[in-house]
């Protein structure tokens, strides 16, 4: 151990998550072993100790047999002296040397540390201009020896799990663990979106790509004007021939975008650091196809300075319409007949002060569809945002005399169960989409998506919501799907009431009853009784997610894998996958919940946000063990409280001591209780969607008052 290892700090919550204990046992070790590691840093309230001090300590105590490579990594990167993202940013750098040029990482890394960090900056100069360009244009700056040296056993430890994952999957590894770490620093797009945002641009056939109507291929040049950490050029199909372009205000994230999409692919990768609309880095250059995640209600985006900006071909903004501003400038970088995708918030489509520039994106055929996407797919999720598809006129073509509208926020299963899973809500998406491509128009499709004249959107108010054009499906309201929904509504409360606890069932335990001792989730895994897993939610492309939506829901897993690099994985290291018996449990959010899975359920990747414990079955009964991790003052022992948001750390929580024998009473009470639960959740949703019905068809006419 080099004494530059000792520069990583590392916090109680770290050393606990190391040893698999809770924060208390980090206190208690501190107050009863005079031994323990000092503070070398942080605050009296929240001291950081040095890694390699306490890894000794935890060892030569017999409480840590090995350390994790992931885990050893991912806390040599949050301890960085220098910080998380200027950690990322070394780790990249020397990630992209692996990629590109193995042969010279190599060189430099079998000299010792001081040497290395002396040897690194020319040849990490020459592997990020080959990606990025001269050094004056690019975003990611290599450093210097000085700054290199603290990071020197962090770049060996990525490139020993590079090995292992691959350099592209290290990468993503350690940026997803740092933006989950930091959720309130970043406005995230999930991939779901991502994906069909690039999708919609590739069937599109922005300018400048080929391919057949069946099978567009992708633009040869996008752009991201508000990039973040990369997530939408990401989504865009690679092919070498491509260059793929971003920009954000900090440079820190242009940076990160750059190696991560370099990493990726092949493309060529261009990133700048500049306040997009008050100093754009591209200002004069065009781009077959544009994909943005535009800041929402930003006040201070530059109306005062920004009045006479020949962007504003549709109209000058309003102050409070920062997102009409971030859509004119899309389309004055796009090439004529190029395709733009923005992520919105469904204010933009309704409100008053845009109305003039909606009417005028309509007149001029700029605006060719608004999609509004179920609540909950992407952060504020609370909203039900929309997609707005735009393609710059063509001064050849004619305005197109239709706007597409697609409505898929609040749609049901046709069971009741819940709402659409995504890929269903995607495919229903990308068809409306793919056949207007195609033909030109779209015949309605009954509470899901038409083609509207443009002439009867051009009113006083320019309402651009799919909602207030698109009436639910006739069936919805009509006598013979409710009546269907009805009989499966009284199916549903008589097989609750059937499984509903006796009252035998609800007597109190006797005051004298003896309860057994208590372990914790993380002992159990040292034993060997259950092994624990996190998800990523990656694999072969297409396979099906569990998301913790899906285990909060009850429902059937609704997310779709993106392809995972799992040849270059190590087999521990392969995504997971759920099986029957496992037990998955949310790992944020604060409620407490934990799902047993199925057969039915078995198969599907495990999605992020969650943590899967597979026991095993001589030592653990499933449904003893998710009963208990289900216990409200469990939970609440096992959790840490952030302003906004809630953690909680699976290997706290208890579960009692007891052979498999003394399990099966509780087991079987736990797994009467699930059935319960199931037929109440589906109860209230057939309910629910009766009651809408109801009110629907007395509303609009399809059924009768009824007698005075």
């Amino acid at each position: 151990m080099t004494p530059r290892d000792d520069a990583t700090e590392v916090t109680a919550a770290g050393i606990a998550r190391l040893a698999g204990v809770g924060r208390a046992a980090v206190s208690n070790w501190r107050r009863r072993h005079g031994d323990f590691p000092k503070p070398v840093g942080g605050t009296e309230t929240s001291p950081s100790f040095a890694l390699a001090e306490v890894e000794r300590w935890l060892r030569g105590q017999g409480k840590l047999v090995e350390v994790p490579l992931r885990e050893r990594v991912w806390q040599q990167l949050a301890g960085h002296p220098a910080g998380p993202v200027t950690a990322l940013l070394h780790a990249g750098c020397a990630l992209l040397l692996i990629r590109d040029r193995p042969a010279d990482w190599l060189a430099v890394g079998a000299v010792s540390d001081e040497r290395m960090a002396q040897l690194l900056p020319d040849v990490l100069d020459e592997a990020v201009a080959m990606r990025f360009g001269v050094r004056r244009r690019r975003a990611v700056h290599v450093p210097e020896p000085a700054e290199l040296l603290p990071s020197v056993p962090l770049l060996r430890g990525v490139a020993e799990l590079a090995a292992e994952l691959g350099a592209r999957q290290t990468y993503e590894f350690l940026l997803g663990r740092h933006t989950d770490a930091n959720p309130r620093q970043y406005t995230l797009t999930p991939e779901g979106p991502a994906e069909l945002m690039a999708r919609i641009a590739e069937i599109a056939g922005a300018a400048g790509s080929t391919g057949t109507a069946g099978n567009p291929a992708p633009a040869r040049t996008v752009l991201d004007p508000a990039c973040g950490t990369g997530a939408l050029l990401r989504a865009v199909p690679p092919r070498p021939d491509q260059y793929l372009y971003g920009q954000d205000s900090s440079p820190e994230l242009a940076a990160l975008t750059a190696l991560r999409l370099a990493l990726h692919s092949d493309a060529t990768v261009r990133t700048m650091a500049a306040d997009t609309l008050r100093a754009d880095a591209y200002d004069g250059r065009t781009a077959a196809a544009v994909l943005c995640h535009p800041p929402f209600n930003d006040r201070n985006w530059g109306h005062d300075e920004l009045a006479y900006d020949p962007r504003w071909e549709y109209g000058f903004p309003a102050r409070g319409e920062s997102e009409l501003a971030w859509v004119q400038h899309a389309l004055a970088r796009l090439a004529d007949g190029g395709t733009a995708v923005l992520l919105m918030p469904p204010a933009a489509a309704s409100r008053r002060s845009g109305r003039r520039i909606r009417a005028d994106l309509l007149r001029r055929g700029a605006l060719r569809a608004v999609v509004a996407l179920p609540a909950g797919t992407a952060p504020p999720y609370n909203l039900p945002l929309h997609i707005w598809v735009l393609r710059r006129p063509d001064r050849a073509a004619r305005p197109a005399p239709e706007l597409l509208l697609v409505e898929t926020a609040g749609a049901a299963a046709a069971d009741g169960r819940d709402r659409q899973p995504w890929p269903a809500v995607r495919d229903a998406v990308l068809d409306a989409w793919q056949h207007v491509e195609r033909h030109g128009t779209l015949d309605e499709r009954p509470g899901l998506a038409r083609s509207v004249p443009v002439l009867e959107l051009l009113d006083d108010e320019v309402d651009l919501a799919p909602a207030r054009h698109l009436p639910p499906p006739a069936e919805a309201a009509g006598g013979t799907g409710l009546r269907t929904v009805r009989q499966g509504l009284g199916e549903a409360l008589r097989r609750a009431a059937d499984l509903a606890p006796p009252p035998d069932d609800l007597d109190p335990a006797p005051a004298d009853a003896a309860r057994p001792p208590l372990t914790t989730v993380g002992e159990l895994a040292r034993a060997g009784a259950l092994t624990l897993h996190t998800g990523t939610g990656e694999g072969p492309g297409g396979t099906p997610v569990l998301t913790d939506h899906d285990v909060l829901t009850g429902c059937a897993p609704s997310g779709t894998a993106h392809e995972s690099t799992a040849h270059e994985s190590a087999p521990g290291d392969a995504p997971v996958r759920t099986a029957p018996g496992d037990v998955v449990v949310p790992v944020f959010g604060g409620g407490a919940a934990a799902r047993v899975i199925d057969e039915a359920t078995a198969g599907a990747a495990l999605g992020r946000g969650l943590a899967l414990l597979r026991p095993d079955p001589a030592a653990l009964d499933p449904w003893f063990l998710a009963g208990f991790l289900r216990g409200t003052a469990n939970h609440r022992q096992a959790s840490s409280y952030a302003s906004t948001s809630a953690r909680l750390d699976v290997r706290r929580l208890q579960v009692p001591r007891l052979p498999l024998a003394g399990q099966q009473g509780y087991s079987a009470r736990f797994r009467r209780l699930a059935e319960f639960e199931d037929a109440v959740r589906r109860a209230a949703l057939l309910g629910d969607r009766l009651v809408r019905g109801m009110h629907d068809g007395l509303t609009e006419g399809t059924l009768p008052p009824g007698a005075a």
